[in-house]
């Protein structure tokens, strides 16, 4: 944070006499952007919420949010204190959880977690059951992945994101959890359904990609360009489901993880073959800001999707790591 946003910040919050209870709500608000919303989350009444805006509005002379139609928008300064707010309640938290054990049984807390369809797909049932089992009054809410980057985790509108690779930045964390092979999936009317693909027939072969920001082109191209080769990409759409829609209704080639998506090929009878060449391995990894590291609740998180996902990924793919 530059000198003067934190010159600002720590001129509004001294102004408000710091009270940890509005500094929390003030925290909900900026990240539901809805009173309804931080009312949720927060397991009060809206009325409550509503309250606790108009004596920030007060003490920070800043509407902080105000109505846009149907949505309420954050105002420059609600912007610009967001993450450094969201860190201050989150520190607090953390400090005051650090001497004892957390209790996860009276846990009130919502976590959102962003991964693609496939992965989603695959672990959420597993995930959802074994988070109510053991946290019964927080929250889970999945997102689908996103056509841009965006700073989701800065402003702590993310708590996790699950997905395919992904370097840290300074700011964020990142382990990896999986690593899972690429392999070419064919639908039944596919003319190399049964027997699957050599290198010559897979360039000449119709495929299309997934990509959520509409790429027609990914790291296979880049492979096959190393080698003097290409392959004909048709189409690409945004999500895993869509594509393998598409190659059990045509005879267009997907490449897909195996063991993410084996049981949505499964389900749509299509049929998982090798590529007909060597590419590396897909690291699924989670990230979260460093804000999280000492967090107890959010190691908690960490842990329940990494077993997850582990127990998808099988010993196959521990050894792949």
């Amino acid at each position: 944070m530059s000198c003067v946003k934190c010159t600002v910040l720590s001129s509004k919050l001294n102004r408000m006499q710091l009270d940890l209870n509005l500094l929390t709500a003030l925290d909900a608000l900026l990240q539901e952007r809805s009173v309804t919303g931080a009312a949720e989350r927060l397991h009060l009444t809206p009325s409550a919420v509503s309250r606790a805006l108009g004596r920030l509005r007060r003490v920070t002379g800043d509407q902080i949010l105000v109505r846009t139609g149907s949505t309420m928008t954050p105002t420059p300064l609600a912007l610009e204190i967001g993450s450094e707010v969201h860190t201050l309640v989150q520190r607090a938290h953390t400090v005051l959880s650090t001497h004892r054990d957390i209790d996860l049984t009276a846990l009130e807390r919502t976590f959102t977690v962003r991964m693609n369809d496939a992965i989603t797909n695959l672990v959420a049932p597993e995930l959802v059951a074994e988070f109510r089992a053991q946290a019964p009054a927080a929250k889970l809410r999945f997102l689908a992945e996103t056509s841009d980057d965006t700073d989701e985790m800065r402003y702590g509108q993310v708590d996790l994101l699950v997905g395919a690779g992904g370097d840290s930045t300074p700011e964020t964390r990142h382990e990896v959890v999986a690593a899972d092979r690429v392999v070419v999936a064919l639908g039944s009317t596919h003319p190399r359904f049964r027997s699957g693909l050599t290198l010559e027939q897979y360039t000449v072969a119709e495929h299309v990609t997934i990509s959520r920001r509409g790429r027609l082109r990914d790291p296979i191209d880049d492979v096959l360009e190393a080698r003097g080769l290409c392959r004909r990409v048709v189409a690409t759409v945004a999500t895993a489901t869509a594509a393998l829609h598409l190659a059990r209704s045509g005879d267009v080639a997907v490449a897909v993880l195996e063991h993410m998506f084996r049981p949505m090929t499964d389900d749509l009878g299509l049929r998982l073959h090798p590529l007909p060449f060597d590419v590396p391995p897909v690291l699924v990894t989670l990230r979260w800001h460093q804000r999280y590291d000492d967090d107890p609740a959010h190691r908690w998180l960490r842990g329940l999707v990494r077993a997850a996902v582990r127990r998808v990924a099988g010993e196959e793919l521990e050894e792949g790591r």
